[in-house]
Order: structure tokens, then C-alpha cells, then sequence
């Protein structure tokens, strides 16, 4: 057995075993606890060394060799896997309260393993073909022959697919860099095209135009687990550029431009957010920053930023995860998410509206929630290198919390003498209440998930050491 044979194949399998089950307590049940088995095993299971288990020897390889090419899991890169898996759980444990467990266990599942090996291929420039593959999967996630394609699941499929080609160009360029180090034309042109890549796949400023389009026209659920799967392992995927070649990662003008694009999308999005009258958009806006949180962490000497990198990911899942239910159960009670359709809705969907408020906070760094931990450290380690620059961090997070203490305004607005109906499903409003507790547990107690987070930094050869 190998690891992905155990990662990557069998989920892909199980998942088309997943699409003739119709049932959506079955499929949320059986697809959450799979993942949980990956995570546990990615976690505990050692990769590469052998156990006995009474007379019986195990070992688990590394690689996978299939037509010349070869998907490799280090055993450094367990934790990644177990994170990966524990988080895609969320979603599908969440499938049934959210009523899309249909689509989203067996193909979101298919998705999770298509891009666990974006980061498993070698030559690594095969991983664009994965990412392409993954990104086509989450066309039939968002649309169905019932409800034609939107404007932006239209612009979603032309922008994924539109980085293909610069990534993969820039690998072939990459090629000649390392042939020929001191090339400094070809080693500029392979930067170029390996930026514009990723500003396609990450949805750079300004190209994140569809984010909020998405939210307008699909399930919530299902986008906040496209806007965490997608961007997360792109980013893990980019972190690999950096480790792997010294002149890119010891250029002056990176550290420059990771932090300019990340502050831009910070500010941009939290200013845009402040001003949006949509509950859907907001969170659209906030995703968009929490892309920027990360990009802005690599922009840090790699000893304090990849560990940040790192600790931003469990809050952004949860986080998501409880924003895109939350919204998900208001869309079953109002017309639309606009403001004015959404007022009051606090006393039909309690806990949907605290949900969506303290998803909002957290993203906003406010403190004892999730994402307070990760910003604070990410805060104090830019304030080190630029105080303006932290200063503008700050603009984008007030810009949130402005966002979320309007919409904590529209949702409680409701006309004199209105009595609570509380119309949640209980399955909805268990769901909701753990994961508004996890929000509180991994604000209050980061620690707890340091032991799932202290050998990530090994993945990599370079960056964290």
C-alpha cells in the first residue's frame, strides 16, 4: 500500500460509489466520516516506516509511480493531509442541514483528492493539470441542468482556467532558469507568467469579480467550501514555488509585491465589504481577505510567516464553514439576501444570524474568536518590518467588523411586538451551535491545535527553517 493510493485514489472511488446514493442523512453521515478517517490517518498513521500489528508488517510508501510520472506524499506532509480532510469534513457533516449532501460529499470529495494531488505530482508542473480537473468538477457543484449556469460560474470556469496556461508556461521557463541561473530576461519572464498564474487561481485584485457573483446565484454551502479547498491548497501549492527555487525565493522584489498584493486585496475587500447591502457579498469580500491574510504571511521572513501561513487555515475552514451554513438557512426564509429582504431575520433564524455575525468577527480578527490568534501574530510581525503597512491592515479589518456590526443591525431590525418563530431545522441549529463553539474554543485556546500544526513548516525544505 501507498500513501496516495490511501489519499488520493480511494477517495476518488468511494466518492463515485457516493453518486448513486440518493439519501441525505446517508451520504453526510458516511462522507463525514471517511474524511475523519483520512485526517485521523494522515495524522497517526506513519508514512514510510514499518508497524507491526501482531504478526503482520505494514509500511506505507511514499509514492506512486502511473505512466512515467509519480505522486509523492512525504512523511512531513501528513499533518497537511490530516488538516486537509479534518476540515473537509466540516462541509460534509454540514451537507445534510444544508440539504445540497447530493452534490457536495461525493463531488466535493473528488475535488479534495484532485487537489491533495496538485501538491503530491512530480514534475510539479502536472499539478496545473489537477488544479484544471478539480475546477471543472466544481461546475456541476454550482450548477445543475435544473439551474443553467450564472455570470459567475461562467466567469469562475474562464479565470481557473485561464492560469492554466501561464502556470504551465512558466514551469517549461522554469526549466531554463535552472539550466541557465544567471539569465536574469528569462528569469524575469518565468516570475511574469508564474504571477499572472496564480493571480488568476487566487483572484488577485482585480480579478475577483466573480467571488460575489457566486454568492448571489448559488448555494452559499457549496461556494464557501470552493473558497476554502480552492485557495488554500493554491496557496500550499505556491509556497512549494518559493522553497524550490533559491533566486525566486531570495528575490528583493517579492517580499515587495506578496505584500503590496496582499494588503490591496485586505483593504479593497474589507473597504468594499463595509459598504455592501448583500449578506451573500460580504462574505464573498471576506474570503477575498482572507486570501490576503495568507499571501501577506509569506511576505514574512519565512521562520515567522509559514507558521502563520499555517494557523490561518483551520480559522478560515471553520470560519467559512459556519458562515456559508448560517447563509445557506436564511436563503431558505427570505426572497433574497439583500438588506431590506433580510431585516428581522434574527427572530426566524437565530442561530443562523449569530453564525453569520460571529463568522464575520472572526475574520475581522475580533478578539476570542478564530481568526484573532493568526491575525494578531500576522498584525505584530508586519508592524516589525513596516508600521504603515500594518496600518493598513487595520484599515481592511475595520472595514469588516464595519460590515459585520451592519449586518448584527439589519438582521435583529424587526417591526414592534415581533415574536421569535424560530423556523431552524434541529439538525441546522446543532450543527451551527458546534461550529459557533469551535469558533470560540480556537480563539480562546489556539494551542489546541498546535500539536496538528508544529511539523507543518517540515514540508518544506526550505521556507521555515
Amino acid at each position: 500500500m501507498n500513501a496516495p493510493t490511501i489519499w488520493i485514489i480511494i477517495p476518488i472511488a468511494f466518492a463515485i460509489l457516493l453518486l448513486f446514493i440518493n439519501n441525505q442523512r446517508a451520504l453526510s453521515i458516511l462522507g463525514g466520516l471517511f474524511a475523519v478517517t483520512l485526517a485521523l490517518t494522515a495524522q497517526f498513521v506513519p508514512i514510510e516506516e514499518a508497524m507491526r500489528i501482531g504478526s503482520l508488517s505494514l509500511k506505507i510508501d511514499s509514492t506512486f509511480s502511473i505512466l512515467g510520472r509519480s505522486l509523492i506524499i512525504q512523511p512531513s506532509e501528513g499533518s497537511l493531509l490530516a488538516l486537509i480532510y479534518g476540515a473537509a469534513s466540516l462541509w460534509f457533516f454540514g451537507a445534510e442541514a444544508s440539504k445540497t449532501a447530493t452534490r457536495i460529499v461525493p463531488i466535493g470529495l473528488m475535488v479534495t483528492a484532485l487537489m491533495v494531488a496538485s501538491i503530491a505530482v512530480q514534475p510539479f508542473l502536472f499539478a496545473a493539470l489537477f488544479i484544471e480537473m478539480a475546477v471543472l468538477l466544481s461546475i456541476p457543484l454550482m450548477a445543475s441542468i435544473h439551474s443553467p449556469p450564472g455570470r459567475g460560474v461562467i466567469r469562475f470556469l474562464i479565470y481557473q482556467t485561464l492560469a492554466m496556461p501561464f502556470i504551465l508556461l512558466a514551469g517549461w521557463l522554469l526549466v531554463g532558469v535552472e539550466a541557465s541561473p544567471g539569465d536574469l530576461s528569462l528569469a524575469a519572464q518565468s516570475a511574469s507568467m508564474l504571477g499572472l498564474g496564480f493571480a488568476f487561481l487566487l483572484a488577485i485584485f482585480p480579478l475577483y469579480n466573480w467571488v460575489p457573483m457566486l454568492l448571489e446565484e448559488t448555494s452559499p454551502f457549496i461556494v464557501g467550501f470552493l473558497l476554502w479547498i480552492l485557495p488554500t491548497i493554491t496557496i500550499v501549492f505556491g509556497a512549494g514555488f518559493l522553497d524550490r527555487y533559491s533566486w525566486l525565493r531570495s528575490s528583493p522584489q517579492l517580499v515587495i509585491t506578496l505584500r503590496s498584493i496582499g494588503l490591496l486585496m485586505i483593504v479593497t475587500s474589507g473597504l468594499l465589504a463595509a459598504f455592501q447591502r448583500h449578506l451573500g457579498r460580504i462574505m464573498a469580500y471576506g474570503s477575498i481577505a482572507e486570501t490576503g491574510f495568507s499571501i501577506l504571511a509569506l511576505s514574512l521572513d519565512s521562520r515567522l510567516g509559514i507558521p502563520i501561513l499555517f494557523l490561518l487555515i483551520p480559522a478560515r475552514a471553520l470560519g467559512l464553514a459556519v458562515w456559508s451554513l448560517s447563509l445557506t438557512v436564511i436563503k431558505e426564509h427570505v426572497e433574497t439576501m439583500r438588506f431590506s429582504a433580510s431585516r428581522g431575520i434574527l427572530r426566524i433564524a437565530p442561530f443562523a444570524g449569530i453564525g453569520i455575525i460571529l463568522a464575520t468577527l472572526s475574520t475581522s480578527a475580533f478578539p476570542l474568536l478564530a481568526g484573532f490568534p493568526a491575525r494578531l501574530a500576522l498584525w505584530e510581525g508586519l508592524a516589525r518590518d513596516s508600521i504603515s503597512a500594518a496600518l493598513w491592515m487595520g484599515i481592511g479589518i475595520v472595514g469588516l467588523m464595519i460590515s459585520a456590526f451592519r449586518s448584527l443591525a439589519v438582521i435583529s431590525m424587526a417591526e414592534e411586538y415581533t415574536g421569535w418563530e424560530p423556523r431552524e431545522s434541529l439538525t441546522q441549529m446543532l450543527m451551527l451551535g458546534l461550529g459557533m463553539i469551535g469558533l470560540f474554543i480556537l480563539g480562546l485556546f489556539p494551542q489546541t491545535i498546535q500539536y496538528f500544526l508544529s511539523n507543518l513548516p517540515a514540508m518544506f525544505e526550505h521556507l521555515g527553517r
